[in-house]
């Protein structure tokens, strides 16, 4: 199989989402299910005043973040999987937005990043710049969540080198890196002691 060299474009997304509004079986997959529960455990406290969640989908994982969250902001780079989200009943903390990365990244001010199986879309020079944007939007006790898949894929990096590079751009600033699984999928949180 033989990878993407530039970063996979929003209209990718939008064609997925358009053929089948749960392309990767985010609502029924034992494998989302048990990742879902494992990203909710790695978080480093129980609260947080407010949340980005990069690509969410169809919102599976935005429901389960949401309590523990004051806000919580939730983007995509697919309107048809926004709409899908915001249709699934929306918390009254939570804003779904649709967003494409690096270029619009949003304003604000957050002490909770999760970026779950996103990473490896990008081609190395974005992921630097969505690094960065993250970096910056991050308040000073905040923490990064990180979630790649480890198996083969078509996409500009692979879930280790997507997770290696995010670290590599942001470990100035927020050194202290905790890998809670690396089997199937790479689950790390970054900056909470």
């Amino acid at each position: 199989m033989s990878r993407r060299t530039e970063t996979i474009a929003a209209d990718y997304f939008e064609q997925k989402y358009r053929a089948d509004i749960d392309p990767w079986r985010f609502r029924s997959s034992d494998y989302e299910r048990e990742k879902y529960q494992s990203t909710l455990a790695a978080l480093g406290r129980p609260r947080f005043g407010s949340g980005l969640e990069v690509g969410c989908s169809i919102g599976v994982l935005t429901a389960q973040l949401a309590p523990r969250c004051d806000k919580l902001l939730a983007i995509d780079a697919s309107q048809t999987a926004i709409d899908a989200a915001r249709a699934g009943g929306v918390p009254a903390n939570v804003t779904f937005d649709v967003a494409t990365l690096p270029q619009q990244f949003p304003a604000g001010r957050f002490d909770l990043i999760v970026l779950s199986e996103v990473l490896y879309y990008f081609a190395a020079p974005d992921l630097a710049g969505v690094a960065q944007q993250c970096i910056d939007a991050l308040r000073p006790d905040g923490e990064i969540i990180l979630c790649h898949w480890l198996g083969e894929t078509d996409y500009p990096l692979t879930g280790l080198e997507a997770s290696d590079q995010f670290f590599q751009a942001v470990a100035a600033r927020l050194p202290v890196r905790a890998i809670v699984k690396d089997e199937v999928y790479r689950l790390e949180r970054l900056g909470a002691s």
